[in-house]
């Protein structure tokens, strides 16, 4: 089949979110400047680069955690492992806003070495950024579309000794969760390595 996304796909759900999967996510926490915290997964995020490390998430309209992102400058990454998917999904319930999704989700925060937001004590990784960029991107005939995206640099890094081996993270001990499409999540349970190719060699 073959469909213009402006002109409805045809089928009983969108495949864009399948299409597009799996993809990691972002457990972000964020405080704003009343001392009320907010804790959400948001499944548009990813790393932009790694010199210097910066990462951002998406919100579908200005969500809490990016307005409180946008207010403070702040925010954590944190990573979602298999065992706290059922959690993370606590989370993503459509609360009022100053009602603690950690409280709700009865997580454990830690506190952050550099920046204010609170991390999630359990969560095998935790990156604190900090603000780099907020923006709307643009759709093909130049407005605005509801997007919210915040990018940030990550000042600290937070890694549970017990995922370390051999000085690498385990990944498969994490069992990191990624959402695909649909009500549908995946956690990494292989892994396989592949080495890039030099011009020239077998």
């Amino acid at each position: 089949m073959f469909y213009e996304p402006s002109k409805g796909h045809g089928l009983p759900h969108d495949p864009s979110k399948a299409i597009v999967a799996p993809r990691p996510i972002g457990w972000i926490s964020t405080l704003n400047g009343a001392g009320e915290i907010n804790l959400a997964p948001y499944s548009f995020f990813n790393a932009v680069s790694t010199r210097p490390f910066i990462v951002w998430f998406s919100s579908e309209g200005e969500k809490d955690s990016a307005s409180f992102a946008q207010e403070t400058g702040e925010f954590v990454a944190n990573l979602v492992s298999r065992n706290l998917a059922e959690k993370m999904n606590y989370t993503s319930v459509n609360a009022p806003r100053g009602v603690n999704e950690f409280v709700y989700a009865d997580l454990a925060m830690a506190p952050s070495r550099l920046v204010k937001p609170p991390r999630v004590a359990a969560a095998p990784a935790a990156l604190e950024c900090r603000v780099t960029e907020v923006f709307r991107p643009k759709a093909l005939d130049g407005t605005l579309t509801s997007a919210v995206i915040v990018a940030g640099e990550v000042v600290g890094v937070h890694i549970d000794d017990a995922f370390l081996k051999d000085g690498l993270f385990d990944i498969t001990k994490a069992g990191n969760v990624a959402r695909l499409g649909y009500m549908d999540y995946a956690s990494v349970d292989e892994v396989f390595s592949m080495r890039r190719p030099h011009w020239g060699k077998e």
